[in-house]
């Protein structure tokens, strides 16, 4: 959508003292949702990080190179860059008067970063009650660890996902994205939007104190209760589903297929699509917990008869039998497939060096749906505007 669109957030004026990925992920899905964000920035390390975490990086008509990186405008969509230096006086007053204009402030320095400089939630709120202020950390405000640095691979190590991910017999595997900063951002946005409704409901702000460590244990999910209820520290399996068999990515004469059979009846229809009916009436494969107990007598079977046909002969067998079959695709595959471009998950804004290429948002409102009013900005673009405006948030 463009400019001009009516977002279910618009009138939500956000303050981003966050950087790197969990708060900008935060925002900028706020922000697609209609929020007014201005994005602070430090002007002694030229801007957040992730400027710099590159190539590529977005260029010119003439080929130079922006401080676009790619991984900057992954989640700083829909936000306007003001260059502010905290650490003087003048600073701080200018972040203070951008705070009284605002609903939320959202920043991921070390627990008492911001304190220090009277920026933290004591020191704003006694003035601003209904303030929502939002701390991102790596371990949490309190706690052991709570003095630690935080990043996305730490999170993942500390919080169990790694333990969880990669082959049987390989090493600990880390997820290919950073998805304890992304999920983090997530639960940031949920918590936001309730802290938010009982602000309108009240008049009361709050304090969300949130970890990347915790966030990434919470969405341990069937595994960490797996564990809880059993007592038995759940192994890494590849692909394989700890609960469910067959769930996992078979290879095929010409490639691999994801495979999900959730339930007896599927197992059944599954079993004859490929010519082994005879399976579900063995007792060993005929419920899902006796299948479990058997995972390696089953894979014997299944194995050899998918690698003996195409992936295409097994997706119309499978697909025919309504059973959950799909590619393994690689991201160009991804991003040239027609369901992509159907659900508009690829889109193209203008920055200031230029068109640039982002991922969608998923969400579909119907009302209120989402919106890509301004691109990633290049480093202080909005500085002056913003800072020298009456109205900072003006319009989203």
């Amino acid at each position: 959508m463009m400019a001009g669109s009516n977002g279910a957030l618009n009138g939500v004026k956000i303050l981003d003292l966050s950087r790197i990925l969990a708060g900008p992920t935060c925002t900028q899905l706020l922000g697609d949702l209609g929020a007014s964000v201005i994005k602070i920035e430090n002007p002694v390390t030229q801007g957040d990080d992730t400027r710099q975490w590159g190539p590529p990086y977005v260029t010119d008509a003439d080929g130079n190179p922006s401080d676009l990186s790619a991984y900057f405008m992954c989640a700083n969509r829909n936000k306007r860059s003001v260059a502010v230096d905290i650490t003087t006086a003048e600073g701080q007053e200018k972040i203070k008067w951008l705070a009284s204009h605002a609903d939320i402030v959202i920043e991921n320095f070390k627990p008492g970063g911001l304190a220090k400089y009277g920026l933290g939630y004591d020191a704003l709120s006694k003035d601003l009650p209904g303030l929502v202020y939002c701390s991102i950390s790596g371990y949490g405000q309190t706690g052991p660890n709570a003095s630690k640095p935080g990043y996305d691979l730490m999170a993942q190590g500390f919080g169990g996902i790694m333990s969880l991910t990669g082959e049987p017999d390989g090493r600990p595997m880390k997820v290919g994205v950073g998805i304890a900063d992304v999920m983090c951002g997530m639960y940031a946005t949920v918590g936001i939007l309730a802290a938010l409704r009982h602000r309108d409901q009240t008049g009361e702000g709050q304090y969300i104190d949130l970890s990347l460590v915790d966030a990434q244990i919470a969405w341990t999910i069937n595994e960490g209760v797996n564990y809880m209820i059993s007592g038995e520290v759940p192994q890494r399996r590849g692909n394989a589903h700890p609960n469910i068999v067959p769930y996992d990515t078979y290879a095929t004469s010409d490639g691999h297929l994801v495979i999900a059979v959730g339930n007896d009846s599927q197992f059944r229809r599954f079993c004859d699509a490929l010519g082994l009916g005879d399976m579900p009436d063995d007792a060993r494969f005929a419920t899902n917990p006796a299948r479990l107990s058997n995972r390696v007598a089953l894979n014997d079977r299944l194995v050899p008869a998918l690698h003996a046909r195409t992936s295409a002969e097994v997706t119309r067998a499978l697909e025919a039998a309504k059973i959950p079959v799909g590619p393994v695709q690689t991201l160009d595959q991804v991003f040239t497939s027609d369901q992509v471009a159907a659900r508009d998950m690829r889109v193209e804004m203008q920055a200031d060096p230029g068109p640039v290429e982002l991922i969608g948002n998923p969400l579909n409102l119907s009302r209120t749906p989402v919106q890509y009013r301004h691109a990633p900005p290049v480093f202080g673009a909005d500085t002056d505007d913003i800072l020298g405006s009456d109205d900072p948030f003006g319009t989203a």
